[in-house]
């Protein structure tokens, strides 16, 4: 009997030692009865230390956020609003590019729903989301709510993991007073990267206020302005204090407009906005009408009627008339201001939180500094440049940076449909044509409406052309697969192009010409299978091993590998030349064929997308559910690293280390 315990023991410490199905968030759910047809579905989960996991609101181009699903709802019940959270936090995510919002330690979700159907009695929700460490997991968990027939009652959840696997159905013990009260409020960290993208923010509204300042609607103001407070006033005092108190109103409403913006839309939904397909096509249209504007042919303008009124409100006097006479410089201005305007709040929203007040602060402080200071120092005004054709030009170039920027929103549309239609290099071509043209433009070889009669080419507008045409022969070579360091962000990445190698046939890697069949090119050029069979059939060709990696379209950790790991000359010397590569992805949610769509023999969960598939795959041969994962393997499938077959988020040494073990192996 002894024997047996002693055995049971040891096979306990050996399967708790080796077992890699990971489950860092423990959930209890209840429901309450508001009212006759309305209730109150409440999701608590506990994190385990050093894990966090991501938010309904974390933007696409990120992790995966939390999806909420309501399997039964259609004719049963509605919802009321979109599901609250408890305290999260955002941090700017430098892999992604984009601010994450996500839960630590505790997670709770909140949704009211509306009866229909009298004779439903239970609601069966999903929640997938990702949770993530030195790798990140993708899990969909089922919960069954009974609807209750007073007042409170515990739901028992169906805990499912990454590939819908039955864990358990009990409910986990869970101290209610840990939990944070549900609100729409995030916490927002002191943390450098999210002040930076602030600080960006501000900076580049900044600039596209004193940018602004030099239009044809602004600039001629100034004068005008200093001389209303130097006449009207009684004394130098009073007319700086009046000065003060202008450029403060001008502050107030740019400041308020972001309040306004943030307010209706909510900073969240603003965030989520910004990343929707459809917005960006409507950013785009936006962007191209403000610069069609800017270029001369026609000009925004807000009613006649609102600049008479107020301007009869700032004849008034005082306080309330020099308020008002801010406000009709505000709409004086608009044709001018109002594209500038519309674009940061259109780049703010890409932020989130309160990127639109800090952007319309910004601005507003580089448009009403020069205001104030010309009015307390009026000598100054004897240094300004005359107003001229100068003016136009300055529209001009801001026409031709909103038409660049308004592909970029189109771009962001189309990766996310992947329709391939404005690939690398048709974006790259598009914005070579646009800053080539400007920079004719600068030489005065093309002119606009507006324009005036020019005899010669000033020495600004002579260095301002030359640095768009250094810009512009800069982009050249983007077409034949140049990375384009300066403006990476910009463009499409390598992977979206419209022929893998770049135009011509090479980016850098002559001796390949054509791709083996089902390949592409993946991070750091590297040739890559997205399809185990096609790869398998590849690597049985060339006779080399098979490195699987398991990873993921939204896995930071998969991204933080590939370009801290893979990046290394030995490792990418490994990866290009010694093995071939097939990277599966656990989310990707292309359906399955009806006919491959099936009942998981491991898990028991319904395989029904190819990200559902690997991930089975993955679990059902490795037992591990975590992401980024590499195995190497024969070509018959088997592990070439007897000690440790599998290996996650390490350092180069240890991954050449591991690489090289595994190709000695297949060698021998």
């Amino acid at each position: 009997m002894k024997k047996i315990i002693f055995s049971l023991l040891i096979l306990l410490a050996f399967a708790k030692g080796n077992a890699q199905i990971l489950d860092p968030v423990k959930w209890t759910t209840k429901i309450e009865k508001k009212s006759a047809t309305n209730y109150i579905l409440t999701f608590n989960g506990i994190i385990e230390d050093n894990w966090h996991m991501y938010s309904q609101f974390t933007p696409e181009g990120g992790p995966l956020p939390l999806e909420v699903i309501f399997k039964n709802q259609k004719g049963n019940f509605n919802l009321v609003g979109k599901a609250k959270e408890g305290k999260t936090t955002t941090a700017y995510n430098d892999i992604f590019e984009v601010n994450e919002t996500f839960f630590v330690k505790n997670a709770q979700i909140q949704q009211e729903i509306s009866i229909l159907n009298p004779k439903i009695s239970k609601i069966e929700v999903d929640l997938n989301y990702q949770v993530c460490k030195e790798s990140c997991i993708n899990l969909e968990k089922k919960f069954s709510f009974t609807l209750p027939a007073a007042a409170k009652v515990d739901a028992e959840p169906m805990v499912i993991d990454t590939t819908k696997n039955v864990v358990a159905t009990s409910k986990p013990e869970m101290n209610t007073a840990d939990v944070e009260p549900i609100s729409n409020a995030k916490e927002t960290p002191t943390k450098p990267e999210k002040q930076k993208g602030l600080w960006s923010i501000f900076f580049i509204a900044f600039l596209s206020g004193f940018a602004a300042l030099l239009t044809p609607c602004v600039f001629p103001m100034i004068p005008m302005t200093v001389s209303f407070f130097t006449k009207q006033s009684r004394n130098r005092a009073a007319g700086i204090r009046n000065a003060i108190i202008y450029a403060i109103s001008i502050i107030l409403i740019y400041v308020i407009l972001g309040l306004l913006v943030t307010w209706i839309f909510g900073a969240d939904a603003l965030n989520a906005l910004s990343t929707n397909v459809w917005f960006n096509i409507i950013f785009f249209i936006l962007l191209v009408v403000f610069a069609t504007s800017f270029l001369g042919a026609f000009e925004i303008m807000l009613p006649n009627s609102w600049a008479t009124k107020v301007d009869r409100q700032a004849d008034r006097g005082g306080i309330v008339g020099i308020l008002f006479m801010a406000l009709a410089l505000a709409i004086v201005s608009f044709s001018c201001t109002g594209p500038i305007v519309g674009t940061l709040l259109v780049e703010a929203a890409s932020k989130g939180g309160i990127a639109p007040i800090v952007g319309m602060f910004g601005f507003s402080l580089a448009l009403a500094l020069p205001f104030m200071l010309f009015a307390m120092f009026p000598g100054w005004l004897n240094s300004l440049p005359k107003s001229g054709g100068w003016l136009n030009t300055v529209k001009v170039i801001l026409g031709f940076m909103e038409l660049a920027l308004a592909f970029k929103f189109l771009s962001n549309a189309d990766l996310v449909l992947q329709l391939h239609l404005l690939e690398r290099e048709v974006f790259l071509a598009i914005w070579i044509a646009i800053f080539g043209t400007l920079s004719l433009y600068l030489f005065g070889k093309i002119t606009m409406p507006h324009d005036s009669p020019m005899t010669h080419i000033s020495v600004g507008k002579l260095l301002l052309g030359l640095l768009t045409l250094t810009f512009t022969i800069y982009m050249i070579p983007g077409l034949w697969g140049a990375p384009l360091k300066l403006i990476n962000a910009f463009p499409p990445p390598m992977e979206y192009s419209e022929s893998p190698f770049g135009v011509g046939g090479s980016a850098g890697n002559s001796s390949a010409t054509v791709l083996p069949d089902g390949a592409k090119l993946g991070p750091h050029q590297i040739v890559v299978f997205d399809d185990y069979e096609k790869g398998l059939a590849y690597a049985k060709m060339v006779n080399k091993p098979i490195m699987l990696d398991f990873t993921g379209f939204a896995c930071v950790n998969c991204r933080k590998m590939e370009n801290n790991v893979w990046s290394d000359s030995r490792i990418l010397s490994i990866l290009k030349n010694d093995v071939v590569l097939i990277s599966l992805y656990v989310d990707d949610k292309r359906e399955l064929p009806k006919g491959e769509q099936h009942i998981s023999k491991t898990t028991g969960s319904e395989i029904e997308t190819v990200g559902d598939k690997w991930a089975d795959f993955m679990i059902s041969k490795y037992k591990t559910n975590t992401q980024p994962l590499y195995v190497l393997t024969d070509l018959e499938g088997n592990s070439l690293n007897e000690t440790t077959p599998t290996i996650s988020y390490v350092g180069v040494d240890e991954y050449e280390s591991w690489l090289k073990s595994g190709i000695s192996a297949f060698q021998k």
